[in-house]
């Protein structure tokens, strides 16, 4: 375990809570029952990771920022490696569609507020943290929930998926876990069914018109 997650406390919902309902496997386009509770404060607190990565009765929320440019046949989107240093051991090598990480306490303060806007705050926060987008941002959607309990990983966590779409293909990395990056045709990687990507990229991927549909029915993220 890696030292600093001793220590690091996390954003999480109780798994109990959060499928109470029923239990989610793979994407739910539009985030069906479940985006309000994760996204409402009272279901949620900060616990420790090192505790939450080996309990699966925790759900820790992942924000899952896809970055989109173009349309149509000449849609690309964002896609890069996860490279050493990254927080989740697990994951490295892989390719990933998704910018995002954890919540941390960093942003309790904003928890206070409007659990919708307090989030979407938050999603900002990480993501400048992880890249410099060199284009403006036309439109930010939350379009799906994600949850994949068929990997230790994905037992743990649970995604809000987002769909932002850029002016143009200008992207930065700001940490060096964030590698091979760049703007891929998305008919390009939907062809190679996922290959060589983490199991939340190949499902976005696999759900792509479902997830994008839902984004163009979605408001505008709070706090854009």
């Amino acid at each position: 375990m890696a030292s600093g997650q001793r220590k690091e406390w996390v954003l999480a919902a109780p798994a109990a809570a959060l499928f109470s309902a029923r239990r989610l496997q793979g994407v739910a386009p539009g985030g069906g029952p479940w985006l309000p509770i994760l996204l409402d404060p009272a279901n949620t607190r900060f616990i420790l990771r090192a505790e939450a990565e080996s309990d699966p009765a925790w759900k820790q929320i992942i924000p899952y920022v896809i970055l989109r440019c173009g349309s149509g046949a000449n849609t690309a989107v964002f896609c890069y490696q996860r490279g050493a240093g990254g927080g989740e051991a697990r994951l490295r090598a892989l390719g990933s569609i998704g910018l995002g990480g954890h919540i941390n306490p960093a942003d309790e303060g904003l928890f206070s507020a409007a659990g919708r806007e307090a989030y979407a705050a938050a999603v900002q926060r990480e993501l400048e943290e992880e890249v410099e987008l060199g284009a403006p941002v036309r439109r930010r959607r939350v379009c799906g929930v994600l949850n994949d309990d068929s990997t230790p990983v994905g037992q743990v966590h649970v995604g809000v998926v987002h769909l932002w779409d850029l002016a143009a293909p200008a992207v930065r990395p700001r940490e060096r876990q964030i590698a091979a990056a760049g703007f891929r045709p998305l008919a390009e990687l939907r062809r190679a069914g996922g290959e060589g990507l983490e199991t939340w990229s190949q499902l976005c991927l696999a759900a792509w018109e479902e997830l994008a549909a839902a984004a163009e029915a979605a408001p505008e993220d709070a706090g854009a």
